[in-house]
């Protein structure tokens, strides 16, 4: 059993007992299946468990190290387990807090901080390699995503096109959408990726991408029919993405359509984004009021187990679950200020919007509504919160 998981299962039985210690959980037999190890089923992971024990023979060999991190990186945005960053961090601990790093291990080390969502350390990052290398392609693409996540979307829009006779037009298109469809140009932005992807070119990993990117764009103009056609056929790409599985959970939440959650996140549990959204739904259907109670107890107990550690990166499912499940307003729009401070796309104004509304709280809606109007956002779910009286 692994340390993380063995601290959830502690935070749990604390929650559920009332008292500030708890005896360890012992099975009964040997028998007893505590966890099944994504290794067993994924051969790319039982060979990231080989190359690791590799580089624990030679720690500062950066040929070693470089496949570990980006592997362990795949794995951990892939299925949403945040233990493959930390074995990623663990693999380029030689070059973690250096000065001088090698540029491979930099764009590795601002990668894996934008994933930990140290969105300023990886931005630092980015800053001294591309000033070094300019033409690094992933670089900038990474500070463009990055710079996005923080609002600055004519610094992004800058990256992106940059990237221009370097990468896949469908890549410069995918870059430019978010920040372009973001600041008033959502139309202009979706009708050029749609035009690219058209043309049923390139790499199927790209390809998934760029469809996500258009079937959130449609949904916040409110073309839910296009919406779910680009959902549908991103999910044909690949329908184990993580990212992709909760932007389609949420947009059918969004559409009423809870059952349709129920096989999609499953078996998805590990992820505890993907176990929001599965409780989201369960909430909303009456025969599954069981399941609910459960999966509820084990992501509040998650929740508990990552503020212990001092993990925030999950501020914006927090403060969904403690609105949406818990009911605790105040609880909600304290995590979802703090979240906005450190991110700032649609879905972290909406909890933002929700929770001061809900706690009645003047100043937070204003704050999203300058802006809204600083951007002039097009987001057909934020406009209708915004109309609604506090």
């Amino acid at each position: 059993m692994s340390a993380w998981r063995l601290t959830l299962m502690v935070a749990a039985l604390v929650l559920l007992s009332g008292e500030s210690l708890a005896k360890p959980y012992m099975p009964e037999s040997d028998g007893v299946v505590l966890e099944r190890l994504p290794e067993k089923g994924d051969p790319s992971l039982a060979q990231l468990k080989r190359m690791r024990v590799a580089l624990m023979m030679s720690p500062r060999n950066l040929n070693i190290a470089v496949p570990v991190a980006r592997r362990a990186i795949a794995a951990g945005r892939r299925l949403g387990d945040p233990r493959f960053f930390g074995q990623a961090q663990a693999a380029l601990a030689p070059w973690w807090s250096a000065a001088d790093v090698p540029p491979v291990a930099l764009l590795l080390r601002a990668t894996l901080k934008q994933s930990q969502h140290d969105f300023e350390g990886s931005l630092a990052d980015l800053d001294r390699l591309l000033a070094a290398e300019p033409a690094l392609a992933q670089a900038r693409l990474t500070r463009a995503t990055v710079l996005g996540v923080r609002g600055r979307y004519a610094d992004a829009r800058r990256d992106c096109q940059q990237l221009n006779g370097h990468v896949a037009p469908v890549v410069v298109a995918g870059c430019e959408a978010t920040p372009a469809s973001l600041s008033g140009n959502a139309a202009g932005a979706y009708g050029a990726l749609v035009q690219l992807l058209a043309q049923g070119d390139g790499n199927p990993d790209v390809r998934e991408w760029a469809l996500t990117l258009a079937a959130e764009i449609a949904a916040r103009r409110g073309d839910f029919t296009a919406a779910e056609r680009h959902f549908q056929d991103a999910l044909a790409l690949d329908p184990e993405d993580a990212y992709l599985r909760g932007a389609y959970a949420d947009f059918l939440l969004d559409r009423a359509r809870p059952r349709e959650l129920l096989p999609l996140l499953r078996n998805a549990t590990r992820n505890d984004a993907l176990l929001l959204r599965l409780v989201l739904a369960e909430q909303r259907l009456p025969d599954a009021r069981e399941s609910f109670s459960a999966h509820r107890q084990e992501l509040a107990a998650r929740f508990d187990a990552a503020r212990r550690r001092g993990d925030s990166m999950h501020r914006r499912e927090e403060a969904r679950f403690r609105l949406a499940v818990e009911h605790d307003a105040p609880a909600a729009l304290m995590l979802a200020r703090d979240n906005w401070a450190v991110q700032r796309e649609p879905s972290d104004l909406r909890i933002l919007i929700e929770a001061a509304r809900a706690a009645g709280n003047a100043s937070a809606l204003k704050l999203a509504s300058d802006w809204v109007d600083a951007t002039h956002l097009e987001d057909v779910a934020i406009a209708a919160l915004m109309q609604v009286r506090p």
